[in-house]
This record gives structure tokens, sequence and C-alpha cells, in this order.
């Protein structure tokens, strides 16, 4: 007889309901500041490293051009981006904050704090469960990529 299975046990399940608990939680303060989940992590990244290619916050991302291209326009008609051309490689398209983008972060900058402490969660706890899901993740990529 096959092992019954409880939804509320299964990794699958508190990961994805979870994920839809924190879009929901970031929702109201991004949309404050004009944004979407998306394209604030986009700009999480530049603020990180002023600069990427557009293949390089795909892959950082996890996302297909498909999905970035319309993402990073909207971030550039919105004046937080600029998008260039490389002077190496035409093929290389460079994605670069603008001074709005840059002020952004100053604006961003309490959400990670507001999620701890919604969360109740200390910032060692939280540290720990992103490197667990990193590794997972990580783990996963390389099966399904194979």
């Amino acid at each position: 007889m096959a092992e019954r299975q409880i939804l509320k046990q299964q990794v699958c399940f508190a990961l994805y309901s979870t994920s839809r608990s924190f879009t929901a939680f970031y929702r109201p303060m991004l949309e404050e500041l004009g944004l979407t989940y998306p394209q604030y992590l986009v700009l999480m990244l530049l603020w990180e490293q002023d600069r990427a290619s557009v293949t390089e916050l795909g892959e950082a991302l996890q996302l297909d051009s498909g999905t970035l291209s319309p993402l990073l326009k909207r971030l550039e008609s919105s004046g937080l981006i600029r998008r260039r051309r490389s002077n190496d490689d035409e093929r290389r398209v460079e994605i670069e904050l603008t001074d709005d983008g840059v002020a952004m972060q100053r604006r961003a900058s309490a959400i990670p704090a507001q999620l701890a402490e919604a969360a109740g969660i200390g910032i060692e706890e939280l540290t720990q469960l992103c490197a667990t899901l990193s590794k997972l993740n990580a783990s996963l990529r390389h099966v399904t990529t194979q």
C-alpha cells in the first residue's frame, strides 16, 4: 500500500504557500514604490552591482528573455534603469541604474526589516533559511538541467 501523503507535510506546498504569502506581504510596499516584485528583484541585483548584462540578470533571476525584456522596458520607462549596447560587444545589452534607480534603494531599504519583524523571525534564522533554500534550489536546478 502506498504511503499516504499529507499536503501540509510536503515541502513543495510549504514553499508554494510561503511564496504566495511573501508576495502578498510585499505587494502594498512595492505598490507604494510603483514596482512589481520582479522589478524589485532586478533593482536589488543592480543595487549589488550597478551594471549587469541582460543575460546575467536573466541567469541570476532564473528568468527567460521573454519575461525579462518587457520588465526591463517598464523599468526604463519609469526612469529607474538605462539599457545600453556594450562598447565591446554590440550583441550584449547592459543595464545600469539611473540616479532615480539609485535613490529607489533608499526608499526600499526598510522592506527586509519589515518582513523579518512581521514574520517574527530573527535575522540569523532568516539567513539560515535562505541558505537552505538556496542549496535546495541549486540541487534541483542541477537535476532538472541535466
